[in-house]
């Protein structure tokens, strides 16, 4: 019998680091990740998204986070995709770790983003997390550059950069939507400047996802 994992390889894709497990979110993954949304990510007074999408009425947010699931799955092809991570501690749903590419056979670059529930927050979460997708990224989808940016305020996004080896790229102006402008900075990392953790990246998956990707050598 057919399997969704035969139809969409990515799915089947796991990255272990030593307290997580992070899995592209699947649709019986939607509840838990709702759960986690409407138990609160951030302040509700300053919100560290280029796109406030937490600021919906929370009754959308429920149907606005399964719909922004399908339409990353959707728009994923074999030269720019979205790998949406599920970020799992244990039995708990903590929070999501987005990587993207766009034409990524000619520009080798991939970029992040991220957040987790407050509850998970200040246990050093962010920056595993994002250490995974930094290791599969460079040492198994063979990209030579990763980015990142985060507004000026956002000191733990730009401090989990800073802390893996991420350069200041450039700034620019974005307009929150909240009325205000505000500087984003932009950050960037190759394997050469990268802080590599002292524990190994497990993977499971892999080779049916890099060739879904169209990275046959992957």
């Amino acid at each position: 019998m057919t399997q969704l994992t035969d139809i969409w390889p990515v799915l089947g894709l796991t990255l272990t680091t030593p307290r997580l497990q992070l899995r592209p979110v699947a649709d019986d993954h939607i509840p838990a990740m709702v759960d986690a949304v409407l138990s609160g990510i951030h302040d509700p007074d300053v919100s560290p998204f280029s796109f406030p999408w937490t600021d919906a009425p929370r009754e959308e947010l429920p149907r606005n986070t399964a719909a922004h699931v399908w339409h990353q799955r959707a728009k994923t092809t074999a030269g720019s995709w979205s790998l949406l991570f599920g970020v799992w501690q244990g039995n708990d749903f903590a929070g999501c770790q987005e990587l993207l590419a766009t034409s990524f056979a000619e520009t080798r670059t991939v970029s992040t983003g991220s957040w987790l529930k407050q509850s998970a927050q200040g246990q050093g979460l962010g920056t595993e997390m994002r250490t995974a997708v930094v290791l599969y990224a460079f040492d198994f989808l063979g990209a030579e550059v990763a980015e990142s940016e985060a507004f000026d305020f956002n000191t733990a996004s730009l401090g989990v950069s800073r802390s893996l080896g991420y350069e200041p790229n450039g700034v620019w102006r974005h307009s929150s939507g909240r009325d205000h402008v505000r500087t984003m900075q932009r950050m960037r990392l190759t394997p050469e400047l990268f802080r590599r953790p002292d524990w190994s990246l497990e993977t499971a998956g892999h080779l049916a996802a890099a060739r879904f990707l169209g990275l046959e050598g992957a």
